[in-house]
């Protein structure tokens, strides 16, 4: 774990996850839009949720409130590990400290938690009175790209930021196990802002894939805005009733058209 001793040490320190938190961004969002956009643009062309062109400018914006939110990202990461040093957080190293099968349970309840904590946020951000100053920056863009993952208004941005950081406080976790939830979530955030469905046919449906969120579920939000508030699973969409009476029929659309269009190649 990395230690914070004096002026230079923090500033330092600051950079190092500035880096590494829009680094990770960069690296992903360019990662799928390479891949899904140009490597293999011919095989996903027909699996394109959203047609309406993109905003002139819209990837510079996003890109320009995405430095916003890692920075953001970057204070409170800084804060949790002077936490961390003053022995405040349950952050451990040692992976002999706690059962071996505590590691995995410790993801899985964390990302459930982070689940249900934002199907409620979202929901909340939709309010009239709050949607204007707190969620509108993200829902400009109405037609995503990778670019769109980290595109959030500076609140939003501290709202979505703060979950996991209170959860060091009260759940042992490992650092490591820490890294592979920030991985999970900024991987997550760019397959389901590609705007490309990038699953097989039929996976919606799959015992797996009905839980999993991807481009078309989470591009229906962006269009329909009442429907599928979920971050990386749909079961709260499907317990509350706000999963979109859409979804299959579009994923379906949007993958049985594109096997067709390849077997006709």
């Amino acid at each position: 774990m990395i230690q914070i001793n004096g002026p230079a040490s923090f500033w330092l320190t600051a950079l190092f996850f500035f880096i590494a938190i829009f680094g990770r961004y960069v690296l992903f969002s360019f990662l799928f839009w390479w891949l899904f956009k140009v490597s293999m643009k011919d095989q996903f062309a027909h699996r394109a949720v959203q047609t309406r062109p993109r905003k002139p400018g819209q990837d510079r914006r996003e890109i320009g409130w995405s430095v916003l939110t890692s920075l953001i990202f970057t204070a409170i990461a800084l804060g949790v590990i002077l936490a961390y040093q003053e022995g405040y957080t349950l952050i451990y190293t040692d992976l002999a400290a706690h059962a071996t099968l505590w590691y995995p349970i410790s993801i899985l309840l964390v990302l459930f938690i982070h689940e249900t904590y934002y199907y409620w946020l979202h929901r909340w951000m939709h309010r009239p009175g709050v949607y204007r100053w707190v969620h509108k920056t993200h829902h400009d863009s109405i037609t995503t790209s990778p670019w769109t993952a980290f595109s959030f208004h500076p609140i939003e941005s501290t709202l979505q930021a703060i979950v996991i950081p209170i959860l060091t406080f009260v759940l042992p976790l490992h650092i490591s196990a820490v890294g592979i939830l920030l991985l999970i979530m900024t991987f997550s955030s760019a397959i389901n802002h590609l705007n490309t469905e990038i699953y097989p046919r039929d996976f919606d449906r799959h015992w797996l894939g009905r839980w999993l969120i991807g481009a078309t579920h989470h591009g229906l939000h962006h269009s329909q805005f009442r429907f599928n508030f979920g971050l990386y699973f749909t079961f709260w969409d499907k317990w509350m009733k706000t999963e979109s009476p859409d979804f299959h029929m579009l994923f379906e659309e949007k993958t049985r058209k594109a096997d067709r269009m390849k077997s006709l190649k």
